[in-house]
């Protein structure tokens, strides 16, 4: 069998692994509900689980390290999981110091939108560019940068917390306490709220029908979009107007060769695509006007094959230099584990 990387998206509700091969195919998958609530250790403890199941299920499965991924904030360079809000009960977690004692093995860790960005990269829509910028946009908005072919992580590590541009003044608060977050107007969240206040339950529009009375969701308007209903077109046009307004802004940022779009909401892509295009075409400047907008080609798989890759591939194009543990780091992420 050829060298594979043991790989984990860890998400607010679901916790994924793999086995990955270099190449970037997905050897053997496994996936549990992910105890958001229940605190770091339980969560730890799911990983381990399931990466005992891929390795007992393969035995002969030459495995060189572990790839993990995990919403932010986290510090890749220390290996430690700061505080991010979906996850209850984590605080600067040396998640890499853990997993390495618990199975002797490399561990590496990235932020999700890294990750998925780097798969993209290097296995998905972006295979041939320099540099992109992944958007995932679905409960929140995330992004990761590649910048001549290397993660760009910022201070820390983060770095590209698109979701956090304010791109206007008005409209509700974000999750983060601010008014007007890119995140707040245009994830797959703010849709459905639109969507939810546009009407009323019993009212017999296709979107209340859609959901069964209940609140409108993201993939309700989409589905009723393609259906021809003209409210949901009306509110697939001004979502895309908002993406487009983001999205003018990280070309303007980043000057990218692509950006390409991810998330559960690009299922809506072929919807969202021509006023997208349109806003940028009128906000972007002329220099940078043609850089292509596309959707991403590899669903939830490329968090765990760019996790993979930074064991698969560290130290070639693609892997941050920082991504490498020294013995600094190492004893850094120790004594907060003891602190």
């Amino acid at each position: 069998m050829s060298t594979l990387a043991l790989a984990f998206d860890l998400g607010g509700t679901e916790l994924r692994g793999a086995l990955v091969e270099r190449g970037g195919d997905v050897v053997a998958r496994v996936s549990a509900p992910t105890l958001a609530v229940a605190g770091s250790e339980a969560v730890i403890g799911q990983i381990i689980t399931l990466a005992d199941m891929l390795l007992k299920e393969h035995p002969q499965a030459k495995v060189t390290g572990i790839g993990m991924c995990a919403p932010g904030p986290l510090d890749p360079k220390a290996g430690i999981v700061i505080g991010p809000p979906t996850l209850a009960g984590w605080h600067n977690v040396p998640l890499i110091d853990i997993l390495s004692r618990q199975f002797g093995l490399p561990v590496r860790l990235e932020n999700d939108a890294n990750a998925a960005a780097l798969g993209e990269w290097r296995f998905g829509a972006g295979r041939g560019t320099g540099s992109l910028v992944f958007v995932t946009v679905s409960t929140g908005i995330g992004g990761g940068v590649i910048a001549d072919g290397h993660i760009y992580h910022g201070r820390r590590g983060l770095a590209a917390e698109i979701g956090h541009m304010t791109i206007t003044g008005e409209g509700d608060r974000c999750f983060c306490g601010a008014v007007g977050c890119f995140e707040a107007v245009a994830s797959g969240t703010a849709l459905g709220r639109w969507a939810t206040r546009l009407t009323t339950p019993g009212d017999g529009s296709l979107l209340r029908r859609l959901s069964n009375n209940g609140d409108v969701s993201a993939r309700h308007v989409v589905e009723a979009a393609r259906a021809g209903d003209v409210a949901a077109r009306r509110l697939v046009e001004a979502e895309a107007r908002w993406l487009g307004i983001g999205f003018t802004n990280l070309l303007h940022l980043y000057s990218p060769d692509l950006i390409v779009m991810g998330g559960g909401l690009s299922n809506g892509f072929d919807l969202l695509a021509p006023t997208i295009r349109a806003t940028v075409e009128h906000r972007a400047m002329q220099a940078y006007r043609d850089v292509p907008i596309v959707p991403a080609e590899l669903g939830d798989r490329a968090g765990l094959v760019g996790a993979a890759s930074l064991i698969l591939w560290e130290g070639e194009p693609g892997t941050a230099l920082a991504m490498v543990q020294n013995e600094e780091t190492t004893t850094g992420a120790r004594e907060a584990s003891q602190g």
